[in-house]
Order: structure tokens, then C-alpha cells, then sequence
């Protein structure tokens, strides 16, 4: 009797008779062979009918089937190097069919189509083998990062997505109506955090966060998700050190589980190999001196213009993707102005000007993957940060009660899982990174 598996496991069963449920992604005939492309959602196999072994009924029923009719297929499998497949290197004779719907004009064909007819067909645009493998490695990802965290003793807080005030301004926040009160779509989770980590150390939110930005760039989303790690008695060097460990992680932890994924992508993965500790770390300023001496080295009028900066600027895509262009891991950048920060980061001792921010810079022009500082601990000063920023304190009472009752040196960070994925599979644009993105034009499917 015949073994029902998922083709992920195929591997394990040659010389066996299986049977795999899925859908058809291509066929070709040759003659008294049928070449058939599988797939069950766990990977993508060969199949191949041969007519004497299957009946001339069965194998024309096979060559008249559309891409993405569902069928049931039983068969041997069978090692062959040239087997094209994830994971490759395998086959199923086939022995027996069952079709249970045969489809005509499959929207998506092998043909070239155009961004936006993808995305208007998100919902069949993810079946494709591209997309799944991208859905994959997400999912990985996602699980690197909980095991990382909950395996280094922090706790898992939901934090509210409907919030009366901003952590950074009220400006790219999606407004909603709360029973006749103006409240906003979340944009971080950060702030009920610093409440949390007074009860419980070390902790983490986990989950979707909204920006309004009217943005059409390769990076940004309006909707995307956000692990936000907070903890108690950290400064900004702990905060770096923990950063490295934790992105190094989840990279190193998708290599070894996801490569057919990766290599489907055509990653390069001796990059990713790369990536472990420690990270290079330079200041704002060194990093403001690099961007002049490369601006003023070049030639190309486009490229000045581009990288012209000043200190005291925040840094825009041309100038992230420069500085990450002579190092092979990741970068951090600490000490960031005051002035293009949130109100909440701890001054610079001896510099109030400067803040003990940090952003980690993803390599091979994928920007920043990772913000984050120590926080603010004084309430006084606290105060003052609200109001030089003209936020409504009394929004605010309980984020400075926190500094009231035990305040101690605390820092966190947030990563954006999209841009995470992007980088890790070495995507184009972010969209392709959620399942269902949302854009400046983009709400549906």
C-alpha cells in the first residue's frame, strides 16, 4: 500500500510507492512520456507518466490536464540528478492518477506579466515557485526569532495596535474613529513595553504595526510586521552586543533550514555565511566624514547630488546603501542628533546634541533593518523631551510614572520582518515579502 507524504519528505522514501496531493504547476510531453511539475505546498517534484505503464486513457486525460488541476498521484520514487524539484534530485514514476479538477486558462502562465497584474492576482501569484519559496523563508525567519528571544529568558507581551498618542508624532499614523474619540493605529508597541519590562526583566512584542508614510520606495510598507525586544538594565553597548547575536541567529538559522529555498532564489548565500559576530560599529560622525570623502571623490553630478548631506540630516536610502558598500556585515551606526530621533532616547553625556540611538544597516544596499537606543530613564528630562517636542503630556503621564517608581537604565530595539526577509532572500522590493502587501495604492486582494 502506498504512503500518503508531503514531497518535503521525499528524500526519505526512494524505492517506495507514494502518493502525493497537490496540483499540477507544468507538464510536458515527449512523446510516451509525460514530464509533470508537482506541487503539494511543502515543495515541488517531477513526476513522470509513461503511456504503457498507465493506459492510453489515463496518460491523454494527463496531457489535457491546466496548470493548477488538482490531482492525486501514486508512484515510486526515484533518485534523478537531473530532476528539476525542491528539493532537487528526485522523481515519482507514476503508477495511478486521480484528477479531481481539470482547469482551463490559468490566469498566471509561464509567460512575462506585468507588477501590477501580479499583485492584482496576489491571490494565484502565490502558488508560483518564486513566491512560495519567499513565504517559506519568512516563516523561518519568524520562528528564529521566537525561539531566539524566548530561548534568551524574555517573555512574549501583546501590546495594543489601537493607541490614543504616537511614540514619534502623530504624522505618518493611521487615524481611526474610537467611539467618538481620536485614537491611531499603532506604529510600535515600544511604550507598553517600557511598562512591561518593569514587571518582567526582558520582553517582546511581536506583531503588525502601521505607517501612513506616503511612500512609493522598494522598502516601505503601510502594513508590515515588528519584533520589538525591551530590556531592563541595558545600555547602549549591551544593546549592540545582544543585536549581533540575534541577527546572526535568525540568518544562520534560515541558511540551514531554508537553502533549497535560498538556492531556488538564486541567493547568493556565501554573503549570508558571512554573517555572524561581531558587526563593524561606527558614530554618526565617521559616518557623515565617509559619505563627504565619497561625494567628493566621485565624478557623477547624480551621485552629489544624491549623497549630499549635512550633520545633522538623517540618512536617506543613496546614503545607507554607500556606507554598507565596504563592509560585508551588517553596520551599525550609534550616536545619532538628537534632532532626527524620538523624544525618548537618552542624551549623549556630554553631548545633548547626540543620543544614544543605534540603527543596524543590512549590507548590499538593504538599509536599515534594525532601530533602536537606550532610553530615557530620568523623568524630568523625560519632560522636557515631551514638551521641546510639543506631544501632549497628559498622553503621556504613565510612560513618565515609569521613571517614578524604579527607573532603571533600559534599551530595546524594533526589526522590521519584511525588510529582514528581503534582504535575507536579496529581493528587489519588499512587496513581495508579505503574503498580501499594503501600499500607497495597493488595499486589495
Amino acid at each position: 500500500m502506498a504512503t500518503e507524504i508531503r514531497i518535503e519528505q521525499i528524500a526519505n522514501h526512494v524505492g517506495q510507492e507514494v502518493t502525493i496531493k497537490g496540483w499540477l504547476y507544468a507538464s510536458t510531453p515527449k512523446g510516451k512520456l509525460l514530464f509533470m511539475r508537482l506541487r503539494d505546498g511543502s515543495g515541488i517534484t517531477q513526476a513522470v507518466a509513461f503511456r504503457p505503464e498507465i493506459g492510453d486513457e489515463q496518460f491523454e486525460l494527463l496531457k489535457r490536464l491546466g496548470q493548477e488541476s488538482s490531482l492525486i498521484v501514486t508512484g515510486t520514487v526515484r533518485n534523478n540528478e537531473r530532476a528539476p524539484g525542491i528539493p532537487k534530485g528526485y522523481e515519482v514514476g507514476v503508477t495511478a492518477v486521480t484528477v479531481l479538477q481539470n482547469v482551463s486558462d490559468y490566469p498566471i502562465t509561464p509567460k512575462e506579466h506585468g507588477v501590477e497584474f501580479l499583485m492584482d492576482n496576489r491571490h494565484l501569484w502565490l502558488r508560483s515557485s518564486q513566491q512560495w519559496a519567499i513565504m517559506r523563508v519568512r516563516a523561518t525567519i519568524k520562528r528564529a526569532i521566537i525561539d531566539f528571544l524566548d530561548n534568551q529568558g524574555f517573555l512574549n507581551i501583546d501590546t495594543p495596535i489601537i493607541t490614543p498618542s504616537a511614540a514619534e508624532g502623530t504624522s505618518t499614523l493611521f487615524e481611526v474613529n474610537y467611539f467618538d474619540e481620536k485614537a491611531y493605529l499603532a506604529q510600535t508597541g515600544q511604550l507598553y513595553n517600557e511598562a512591561n519590562i518593569m514587571a518582567f526583566g526582558k520582553v517582546y512584542c511581536f506583531g503588525p504595526t502601521f505607517r501612513a508614510e506616503k511612500s512609493k520606495t522598494r522598502r516601505h510598507l503601510a502594513e508590515f510586521w515588528m519584533v520589538e525586544p525591551e530590556m531592563a538594565y541595558f545600555d547602549l553597548d549591551d544593546l549592540m552586543a545582544f543585536e549581533e547575536q540575534f541577527v546572526s541567529y535568525i540568518v544562520q538559522t534560515t541558511l540551514a533550514q531554508r537553502r533549497n529555498e535560498l538556492e531556488y532564489l538564486e541567493r547568493d548565500l556565501t554573503v549570508l555565511e558571512k554573517i555572524t559576530p561581531p558587526f563593524p560599529r561606527i558614530s554618526y560622525d565617521e559616518a557623515i566624514a565617509r559619505i563627504h570623502a565619497i561625494r567628493d571623490a566621485s565624478d557623477d553630478p547624480q551621485q552629489k547630488e544624491l549623497l549630499a548631506i549635512e550633520w545633522g540630516d538623517d540618512f536617506g536610502s543613496p546614503h545607507e546603501t554607500e556606507l554598507t558598500k565596504r563592509f560585508d556585515k551588517p553596520l551599525f551606526v550609534y550616536g545619532y542628533p538628537t534632532q532626527v530621533k524620538a523624544f525618548y532616547m537618552e542624551p549623549w553625556s556630554g553631548r545633548p546634541e547626540v543620543c544614544k540611538s543605534v540603527d543596524l544597516l543590512a549590507p548590499e544596499g538593504y538599509g536599515e533593518i534594525i532601530g533602536g537606543s537606550e532610553r530615557m530613564s530620568d523623568p524630568d528630562m523625560l519632560i522636557a523631551a515631551i514638551q521641546r517636542h510639543e506631544l501632549p503630556l497628559e498622553h503621556y503621564q504613565w510612560y513618565v510614572e515609569l521613571r517614578k517608581y524604579g527607573s532603571v537604565p533600559h534599551s530595546g530595539f524594533g526589526l522590521g520582518l519584511e525588510r529582514t526577509v528581503a534582504w535575507i532572500c536579496g529581493l528587489d522590493h519588499i512587496r513581495q515579502t508579505s503574503p498580501f502587501p499594503r501600499t500607497l495604492n495597493r488595499m486589495k486582494p
